[in-house]
């Protein structure tokens, strides 16, 4: 290593992995332990960095507490060579609390076991990671400056021992980030690695073990090794020069890595991969609902699968193929179908064909995760919370990352996380019993991010709660707001509504920017994520009173709303979460318009008053006239007159005037339901929403389906969300299929219902059950719009001369 020599020009970087070691130094002739946080990163100006930075762990206890056992515990805190100051800041009840230094992070939960077991003294923020603390101390949300000097490392960059870190407003891309997808190719039972691909933008390589016969052969975009060993060598040299900060793929940690991993172990290599030359490590999952883990010194492994489903991007299913045609528009060159023999084949007799399927599937991982902005989406994320990249889902611990940054500047401090007990279960969102019916120029007025608005509006906050036992007996309203389930709050401004308001003033400064549409949902996520970690016992600040004040509320409000638009003349036909179905009585869309924008106002008026009169404070709900649907069905529930929930369709008419049918909750956007299912429907709602017969339209689809012209479109697809062992009161249909497969690959299982029962699309042997699809599929959804005008699809296949819809 080597001093440089413009090291204290300050740089911004970007933490991607942070974490800490315990260190031997001697003082004063003796060995003395100390706690030191690394922060592995990129800088600004494309370099890798290791930040080193000395720090000790601490937590609080009430001051009053230790005064009540001072000389115990000093006695207890000597023992652990721990001190305790005096500080300034409070805890909720707004009483002081004194700040405990321990001399190791291990040495935080011992001592909090002690006080709490043998003083049944309450600890304060005692559950932090250490590095976290280091990171929320000095409001790192990812981004920092460093300055300082540095040395250059052998796995990094530069590396900095006790430089100067302040916070930073650096906004990286995904682009100022190195990001490696790697992908490898063994034979069928997965015993020897044929090669790995490495694509970067900047790099793509394929390293492969060559035969005897085809040893001195060129291969494009290849480097040929001997033997197996060869190869895990080369990949770890090849990652060290290349030096990603993300390493990505496909099924990545389960497969690719698995396998690497015990590769490593055999030919006894170093498993090392990192930015230092630590052990990397794998805690693998085999449960669905658990992701596995990659722990890369210095890195971030992020599977390409986990990356698209936390960007809340769905897919028929996640294949690789299936992804690389939807967002790159390409087949893989090798196919499912006979997969592992033609890779033996390729291998064997023609291996440019196989370092070009290898590579290629690399390279349509990272084209993939880019092109879907889930990576970007991801790294938004992170740093707007404070989370690792791998972490950014993790919607308790993000919050949890905010609440302790604000209130450390308010000088507040939190209690230590316990897991609560959900004994009573969280009131849900409004949803008012719809009129069913065929309806003309209806308008759809929702509220702008209801509940985080109603948290601002409300001051519905864990710092301002006050409990049952604290409240006093006459309430002032201008002290105090009470929700509509009857929990307290202090008119002030809480910590919870503060952070929301940055949030959402971050959202809409990115709309006024016209940053990117992930920009904005991402913001828009981590906004609407709050109200349910309040309701989560995972959350240190879970309370039933809390999160079911904001829903109450909710239902209040959306009850409150209905009332003022009918006392304005015009019928509330359905009433969700956040939103009202208002029938306008228009004969035109333009008539439509204006109401909707007068319902608007008229509403927001009364709020901004009735607020202001009743709690003392200002309004924050808006309610937007949002959609206009020129024709609106709004169904029954099957087998009744009641009218349906969170089910609808009709025809949406946009500023333009240009008209689109849209489904909600309807068999149409359901995964589960039929493709011939949803081509009925579609057919059938446009000709009914135009008033065209529909008869002879429904005669013909059922006629084409018993003679097999819609085969094809028969596959359902269901999700296993448990292991197959686990179904045992009941075995639904797409598990039976599953179990006639020798291997699961997905979680999703394709079937076809025949005459012998379910079958999966990859073992059928029967003819499909017509009957079946006729009734459990096409019957349903002909009555569902049938039902309004009193006829049903059994009196049109009656083929009677009455069944016609519109008397022509």
């Amino acid at each position: 290593m080597h001093d440089s020599s413009d090291s204290e020009k300050p740089l911004n970087g970007y933490v991607i992995y942070p974490t800490y070691r315990i260190l031997d130094e001697e003082v004063n002739g003796r060995k003395v332990k100390k706690s030191v946080v690394y922060l592995f990163g990129k800088l600004e100006n494309g370099e890798s960095f290791l930040a080193i930075k000395e720090y000790k762990a601490y937590f609080y206890i009430s001051t009053k507490d230790y005064q009540k056992h001072e000389e115990k515990l000093n006695k207890t805190l000597k023992n652990y060579n721990a001190t305790i100051e005096k500080t300034d800041y409070k805890d909720f009840s707004d009483e002081n609390v004194s700040k405990i230094f321990a001399e190791l992070p291990a040495d935080v939960a011992k001592l909090r076991k002690t006080l709490e077991e043998e003083y049944s003294i309450t600890c304060y923020e005692a559950d932090i990671r250490f590095y976290q603390r280091f990171l929320i101390d000095h409001d790192i949300k990812g981004s920092l400056e460093l300055c300082g000097k540095y040395k250059k490392g052998n796995y990094v960059d530069r590396i900095y021992e006790d430089p100067t870190i302040k916070s930073s407003d650096w906004k990286p891309t995904v682009n100022d980030l190195k990001v490696l997808s790697i992908d490898i190719e063994t034979d069928m039972k997965a015993r020897h690695i044929y090669c790995i691909s490495l694509y970067a933008p900047d790099y793509k390589k394929v390293i492969i073990v060559g035969l005897d016969k085809d040893l001195g052969k060129p291969l494009h975009n290849a480097l040929t090794v001997g033997s197996e060993k060869e190869l895990l060598e080369k990949f770890q040299e090849l990652v060290w020069k290349i030096d990603p900060d993300i390493i990505t793929g496909w099924n990545l940690i389960d497969f690719d890595l698995k396998i690497l991993k015990e590769k490593f172990e055999e030919h006894k290599i170093p498993f090392a991969l990192g930015r230092i030359d630590w052990p990397c490590k794998l805690e693998l999952n085999s449960e669905f609902m658990r992701d596995s883990s990659a722990d890369f010194p210095g890195r971030m492994v992020l599977d390409g699968i986990v990356l698209l489903k936390t960007s809340f991007i769905k897919l028929e299913n996640y294949k690789l193929d299936t992804a690389a045609e939807e967002f790159v528009g390409k087949k893989k060159i090798i196919g499912e179908e006979n997969k592992g023999e033609n890779i033996e084949k390729y291998y064997k007799h023609d291996q440019q064909k196989l370092v070009d399927y290898n590579l290629e599937d690399s390279e349509f991982v990272y084209e993939i995760i880019h092109k879907t902005s889930s990576m970007q989406l991801t790294l938004l994320r992170s740093l707007i919370t404070g989370m690792t990249l791998d972490r950014v889902k993790a919607s308790v611990a993000s919050l949890d990352s905010l609440f302790l940054r604000y209130a450390r500047k308010s000088k507040i401090v939190l209690s230590s996380n316990k897991f609560g007990e959900k004994d009573e279960p969280g009131k849900g969102g409004f949803v008012m019993k719809s009129k069913p019916g065929l309806y003309d120029n209806v308008i759809v007025c929702d509220f702008k991010s209801l509940y985080p608005s109603i948290i601002r509006t409300f001051n519905i906050d864990p710092y301002s709660y006050v409990a049952v036992s604290d409240r006093p007996k006459h309430i002032s309203k201008e002290k105090y707001v009470t929700t509509a389930n009857g929990a307290v709050f202090k008119n002030q401004e809480g910590v919870l509504p503060k952070i929301i308001a940055d949030v959402w003033h971050q959202r809409d400064e990115a709309k006024k920017r016209k940053d990117t549409p992930e920009t904005i949902y991402a913001i828009k996520i981590i906004m609407n994520s709050f109200y349910g970690v309040l309701g989560n016992p995972a959350c240190r600040f879970f309370n039933p009173e809390i999160s079911n004040a904001i829903t109450y509320t909710g239902q209040e409000i959306i009850q409150l709303t209905t009332k003022k638009v009918q006392e304005l003349g015009y019928d509330v036909i359905y009433g969700d979460t956040d939103s009202i179905f208002v029938v306008s009585g228009a004969d035109s869309v333009e008539e439509t318009r204006k109401i909707g924008k007068k319902i608007q106002k008229y509403v927001n008026d009364f709020y901004d008053e009735y607020i202001k009169k009743e709690y003392h404070r200002d309004n924050i709900m808006e309610l937007q006239f949002e959609k206009l649907f020129k024709v609106f069905l709004m169904p029954t529930v099957r087998g009744s007159e009641e009218g349906a929930k969170k089910r609808y369709a009709g025809i949406l008419v946009d500023e333009n005037d240009k008209e689109e049918l849209k489904f909600t909750g309807m068999e149409f956007v359901r995964g589960d339901w039929t493709d011939v299912a949803k081509k009925f429907q579609e057919e059938l709602f446009i000709r009914v929403f135009h008033k065209k017969e529909v008869t002879e339209y429904v005669k013909k689809f059922v006629k084409d389906l018993k003679e097999g012209k819609y085969d094809d479109m028969l596959i359902y697809k269901k999700s296993i969300s448990k292991n197959l062992d686990e179904y045992t009161k009941t075995t639904p249909p797409h598990v039976k299929a599953a179990r006639m497969l020798d291997k699961l690959t997905s979680n999703i299982i394709q079937y076809v219902m025949t005459v012998e029962g379910p079958e999966p699309v990859e073992k059928l042997k029967h003819k499909p059950d017509y009957d079946h699809y006729v009734e459990k599929q096409i019957k349903p959804i002909a009555d569902t719009i049938l039902s309004v005008y009193d006829k049903s699809f059994d009196d049109i296949l009656k083929n009677s001369t009455q069944s016609s819809l519109f008397g022509y």
